[in-house]
């Protein structure tokens, strides 16, 4: 009997892995939410700010109120209303242990509908999340169970759709499922990133090589050898796939990496929970893309990165060159339905290109996976054990400041392309006495990378609040109401051509906390979908007649404006069309013959 070997080259035991992982996830269970042919704009693991897409963006023409079905038999589990984000959502749950969740909606189905704005009068709430068992709202597969809207976070007509473990949460790559797309187009690698790993990805910039399509894969072109000086490196790459010519530039699925055909270390985008989505600050280049660079995603694992996209095989992707031989890289990228791309090139280990810096200084440094403080006389900052993916230099400045809102001095560290994973605790002593009076409107100020605000505490003589960024810090007092605009003009405002209020309340530090509105004493739900405008939409709630309407908004610190109107509201009738003008007859033929009457020239 003959014995056979199958030897598996790195791309197939690649495609091997992934087969297996795609094969384990039930087919034709799910059908296509929407009743026309599914296209993409957004795909499961696409790089966003501060977290990976969790599903599929699914085109709906530009169109909104098309009908969205179940995808599967179950119960509608939990609803919600929220401003940005998913704005109104639906999650199912399914007999088979999977849900699914359908966003950006502008209408539940017409039951839902009168439950869900039942219970926002009840709580007195727009914003709304409400959990159901399976007797309430039982649905069969292709249910009609909303229309699509553009609603929430959403930055135009789509829906947004997702498949995740019920009891986990944990968020699976819907692409593993068969929805009957066709993609015969694999990823697209733009460019490869090289890091010197013996430092912090954050105190360098890397070294780019653009990269070239070939008949046998990607390669670098008229450098099949990188030579170098670094013993310790790693790379990153950028890349995109579409599903079509035309297509969406959507995230790629995987990646994985091979040392002279041995597999190192692969990221795969198959299932992420959202409590891990922020890791992707340590999946791609934190700070070469808040200044300005595109999106590298790293195929090594930082000290401080805990993402399970990753998948560490024969190391966490950090190569050492301990010799001077060339060794052979491979890259392998693919997407969800198999296509795949490669990049081949080679690395070389030369001790002539080793450089010394002359220039290097001892700093003060936060590492990772351990406790961080840096205390001041007037200032104090806590990052905890789980903060940072990687060491990061620590620079702070410190500037008094004469204004008179401004209670401490201002005090910089770092700055925001510095990625943080918690929440850090600062801590400001004031720089003056504070009256008693301004104690309860006290608010601590970050800038950089925006501007952030938060509500302080006083303990021990220290003002306290925790920020999500690094930055520059102050305390402020804030004695300033928000505004709102004004509902009209007159004693008893005439509303009758109106078919909605709008109220556009705002404040000097950009946060209306609290907006209530009430309806001759009956609060009345004005939607704040995009956070900015409060509509409401005149319904039974607000019969013909005249009415008392008071909105009050509230900021963070405490600041409060209240104003009343009166309005009346009659059946509308349009004004009459107006009449057409009538022109006397002969006027056009006289105007036409006065053009064309010859002007008398004059002499020369």
């Amino acid at each position: 009997m003959e014995l056979r070997v199958l030897l598996l080259t790195p791309l197939l035991f690649f495609t091997l892995y992934l087969e297996a992982q795609v094969a384990s996830f039930p087919k034709h269970y799910f059908r296509n939410p929407l009743g026309i042919p599914m296209q993409l704009v957004a795909n499961l693991g696409e790089l966003r700010p501060d977290h990976w897409h969790m599903g599929l963006d699914i085109r709906t023409d530009s169109k909104e109120n098309l009908p969205v079905y179940a995808a599967a038999e179950g119960y509608i589990s939990h609803i919600g209303v929220r401003p940005q984000s998913f704005g109104r959502f639906i999650i199912v749950n399914h007999p088979n242990g999977l849900s699914t969740l359908y966003a950006h909606l502008n209408d539940f189905f017409p039951a839902l509908e009168q439950f869900v704005n039942d219970q926002q009068y009840k709580q007195e709430s727009w914003a709304i999340e409400l959990d159901f068992t399976k007797e309430k709202f039982p649905v069969y597969k292709s249910q009609f169970i909303a229309y699509s809207g553009n609603t929430g976070g959403s930055q135009g007509p789509h829906l947004h759709f997702e498949i995740f473990e019920t009891k986990t949460e944990k968020r699976i790559n819907p692409l593993l499922f068969d929805f009957q797309l066709r993609d015969k187009v694999p990823p697209t690698i733009l460019k490869l990133a090289l890091y010197d790993r013996s430092k912090s990805v954050f105190e360098q910039t890397p070294l780019l090589f653009s990269l070239k399509n070939t008949d046998t894969g990607y390669i670098i072109p008229k450098q099949r050898i990188i030579k170098t000086g670094l013993n310790k490196i790693s790379f990153a790459i950028q890349a995109y796939d579409k599903m079509s010519a035309t297509g969406s530039a959507d995230g790629i699925y995987s990646a994985k990496l091979y040392l002279d055909d041995e597999p190192q270390v692969s990221f795969a985008l198959d299932s992420i929970d959202y409590d891990e989505s922020l890791y992707i600050n340590a999946h791609i280049d934190y700070r070469y893309k808040q200044n300005g660079g595109s999106g590298l995603q790293h195929l090594s694992i930082l000290p401080g990165g805990k993402s399970r996209v990753y998948h560490p095989i024969n190391g966490d992707g950090i190569i050492a060159l301990s010799d001077t031989s060339i060794h052979l890289i491979s890259i392998y990228v693919k997407d969800a339905l198999g296509n795949t791309s490669q990049l081949n090139f080679s690395v070389q280990y030369n001790d002539s290109l080793v450089k010394k810096d002359i220039y290097s200084q001892s700093i003060l440094e936060f590492s990772p996976n351990t406790i961080n403080v840096l205390e001041k006389p007037d200032f104090k900052i806590n990052l905890p054990v789980g903060c940072l993916y990687d060491t990061l230099p620590i620079y702070y400045f410190r500037n008094s400041s004469s204004a008179a809102n401004i209670v401490s001095a201002i005090h910089q560290i770092n700055d925001a392309s510095y990625p943080v994973h918690e929440a850090i605790l600062v801590s400001i002593k004031p720089d003056k006495i504070i009256p008693e009076e301004w104690k309860s409107k006290l608010i601590m100020q970050r800038t950089g990378k925006g501007s952030t605000i938060r509500k302080v505490t006083l303990q021990n003589g220290w003002l306290k609040a925790n920020f999500g960024d690094f930055g520059t810090f102050q305390v402020i007092v804030d004695l300033t109401s928000p505004l709102i605009n004004e509902l009209g003009k007159g004693d008893t405002i005439n509303l009758s051509s109106s078919s909605r209020i709008l109220f556009t309340p705002t404040d000097n530090y950009g946060i209306v906390k609290n907006f209530r509105v009430t309806l001759d004493s009956q609060w009345i739900c004005f939607t704040n979908d995009k956070s900015r405008n409060w509509i409401y939409r005149f319904d039974e709630r607000c019969p013909y007649g005249v009415h008392r309407l008071t909105a009050t908004a509230t900021d963070l610190a405490g600041n409060s404006i209240t104003k009343s109107w009166w309005f009346k509201r009659e059946p509308y009738t349009p004004p009459p069309p107006k009449k057409k003008a009538v022109k006397k007859a002969g006027s056009k033929k006289k105007k036409v013959a006065a053009i064309k009457k010859p002007v008398k020239k004059k002499g020369k």
